[in-house]
């Protein structure tokens, strides 16, 4: 398998780096191909704009999702977004890796989401959950808290983790037909102490070599779906 890792935090110190390097060395120790897009490192900027594209199909009016279309047509995607695509295309698992900012991921991860996951190159119409573009990808989130595991309960202070998540893990990833896999959460990860932050780490990578077990998607049709024109409701959002 190819995994790619996608990093969002911007101290190498902290727990998250922790867990990406554990990621690193699990995965290249059982064989298998890893990358690691590491956001705030490369400097990623999450601001969508005419910048993405090479051109643009209406000069007049600048409406993001048609001008990310024409841009899978015509393969004209900025050089940055065209990095991460390569990335995404080539991998069979996905993991997020992120911190927990108020209640989801850090802004820099959402607009990687915004840019990189484009119209026509990560979903179309007519194509998403069971017939979504990556039907034949992995997934998986790696998340960290600050809040203990008692207030992501249904009658915690925040609710259960799923909702927390919905928005990355139903709308996104679930979205596009990834096979995502449950998420794993190290609950209040400044709180734990080292011995605590040891056990995540352990139950990380059994958790990684679950996945790699598992192998690539069998039968996954990514990106099988013809593109085509956003609907016509879609242009006045």
């Amino acid at each position: 398998m190819k995994v790619l890792i996608v990093f969002a935090h911007p101290e190498p110190t902290s727990f998250c780096a922790a867990l990406r390097q554990e990621a690193v060395e699990t995965i290249g120790a059982a064989g298998q191909e890893v990358i690691v897009s590491d956001l705030y490192a490369e400097s990623f900027n999450p601001v969508a704009g005419r910048r993405d594209f090479l051109e643009t199909a209406d000069a007049a009016r600048f409406h993001y999702q048609s001008e990310q279309l024409h841009a899978a047509q015509i393969a004209g995607f900025s050089d940055e977004i065209v990095r991460e695509h390569r990335r995404v295309e080539e991998a069979d698992a996905i993991v997020f890796l992120f911190p927990l900012w108020w209640g989801g991921p850090p802004a820099i991860l959402k607009g990687w989401i915004d840019r990189v996951l484009a119209y026509g190159f990560a979903y179309v119409d007519g194509a998403r959950f069971e017939t979504g573009l990556f039907s034949g990808k992995r997934s998986l989130l790696c998340v960290t808290t600050g809040g203990t595991r008692a207030r992501f309960t249904d009658d915690g202070a925040y609710g259960e983790i799923e909702r927390v998540l919905w928005p990355v893990q139903r709308l996104t990833l679930d979205y596009m037909g990834v096979s995502a896999e449950a998420p794993f959460i190290c609950y209040g990860a400044p709180r734990v102490g080292a011995e605590g932050r040891a056990d995540y780490l352990a139950a990380w990578r059994t958790r990684l070599l679950l996945m790699l077990d598992k192998g690539p998607v069998a039968d996954g049709n990514t990106r099988a779906a013809p593109l085509t024109e956003p609907a016509p409701w879609a242009r006045n959002i």
